[in-house]
């Protein structure tokens, strides 16, 4: 599946549905850095709705006890890939995401000034899926046309820019596969 990015930085056939976890970027700031994630609410369970619960300030945090220290949190990423490839976006990409936190790339900081969030459903050890990597390139790739400051050099995981801190996408994720993804004929 082709993916294409609009004019008001939206993935065309996306669901959108918003955050209000983001602001606007820095003036002058470039798009350059693409992050990937892997998330799953409760931990290690796949499906339902706590992940959009959690980017709209609506995760009942009673729900699970691991919810608890989710209280009063305030996160968004730009996209979300479930399982089975769909793709929810939750902040326009030409607006801030809150999904890096403390962060540094090439000795810049503050990540979330100039990169684009993508969380995939799952965890550092359980593998991703077909449909995800298919979708995520294809998302790439229509990242990389519309913002070409984004290079596959350019595309990192969590774990890369906050190390210590965050461990995911995690070696689940395939990073060779990934990247051969990219180069790929379309």
């Amino acid at each position: 599946m082709t993916s294409r990015v609009s004019s008001e930085g939206l993935l065309v056939g996306a669901r959108f549905r918003a955050s209000p976890n983001h602001n606007e970027r820095p003036p002058g700031e470039r798009i350059d850095l693409l992050v990937v994630h892997g998330i799953s609410l409760p931990p290690g369970r796949f499906g339902g709705n706590a992940i959009e619960a959690l980017f709209t300030n609506s995760l009942d945090v009673n729900a699970h006890p691991s919810f608890g220290e989710l209280a009063g949190l305030r996160v968004s990423a730009h996209l979300v890939i479930r399982r089975n490839g769909q793709v929810i976006q939750f902040v326009p990409f030409t607006e801030r995401a809150w999904h890096a936190g403390v962060s540094a790339f090439e000795g810049r900081e503050g990540c979330n000034d100039f990169s684009i969030g993508i969380e995939l459903e799952g965890t550092d050890h359980i593998p991703y899926t077909k449909a995800q990597y298919r979708r995520l390139i294809g998302v790439a790739r229509a990242l990389m046309v519309a913002y070409p400051d984004i290079t596959p050099a350019r595309i990192v995981g969590h774990e890369h820019i906050a190390p210590g801190r965050k461990t995911d996408p995690g070696p689940a994720f395939d990073w060779a596969r990934f990247k051969a993804g990219l180069s790929d004929d379309a």
